[in-house]
């Protein structure tokens, strides 16, 4: 049976991340997903460029099974939750009836974006600008000079890989590791829309310092491969 989900050592926790993108907390029983871009394909529609209008359905079926998955009983999204502040007024009925299953069943907690807007839909659970839970700050960018164990989203991630000769990009999570043994990391995307950005991008990089090396971190069908993205200038 291939694994749901890879534990590793983060900052001194246990903590899973999953085939599917999102960071279990075993200690919290949290489940930490960014960038779901609810309603996407619905914004591009307004806009005259047409995509399947499932996308909503489908990353909440997603979220909805990683829950089921790893029995977490808290949820913290990493911002840009919806693809825009008036996202959540056109999600159509069963996507909509997913999200209320999944906040009244479970401490939802929104954590906001660049996307998001000012405007607080109203669709259940609770909404901050970042937050602080058991010594990680949680927030939406990664800033530079953070010197505190942090976890966020915004650059969905993605790593290129040489794969018998083909040449692939896959969704990853970003870890940095600074001369203090503290560490931050950039979660992958999780909503099924979102493309994604080179994991060695200088910018990401930079968002990272400081610190003493970066990796990518991708769950393969049967273990949790981990990649050099950059090193500090010995």
């Amino acid at each position: 049976m291939v694994p749901v989900s890879f534990a590793f050592d983060f900052c001194g926790e246990e903590f899973r991340l999953t085939r599917t993108n999102a960071l279990f907390w075993p200690r919290e029983k949290a489940l930490l997903v960014a960038d779901l871009h609810l309603e996407k394909a619905s914004y591009f529609a307004g806009h005259g460029q047409f995509l399947p209008p499932y996308d909503s359905r489908e990353t909440l079926e997603r979220l909805a099974q990683a829950v089921k998955d790893t029995g977490a009983r808290r949820v913290y999204t990493l911002g840009d939750n919806f693809h825009d502040a008036e996202g959540a007024h056109r999600l159509e009925g069963h996507a909509a009836g997913m999200l209320d299953a999944l906040t009244r069943a479970l401490d939802f907690v929104w954590i906001a974006g660049n996307h998001d807007g000012e405007k607080r839909p109203a669709c259940g659970g609770t909404f901050v600008e970042e937050l602080e839970l058991a010594g990680m700050i949680l927030r939406h960018e990664a800033q530079r000079g953070e010197t505190r164990p942090e976890l966020s989203g915004h650059f969905h991630p993605r790593l290129k890989l040489t794969v018998r000769d083909k040449h692939i990009r896959r969704p990853c999570a970003v870890v940095s590791g600074d001369a203090c043994g503290s560490g931050r990391m950039i979660l992958p995307a999780f909503g099924s829309l979102t493309g994604g950005m080179d994991a060695a991008d200088p910018a990401i990089v930079e968002a990272l310092q400081p610190a003493r090396a970066i990796d990518a971190m991708v769950p393969t069908d049967r273990k949790l491969a981990r990649f050099p993205l950059w090193r500090e200038a010995a």
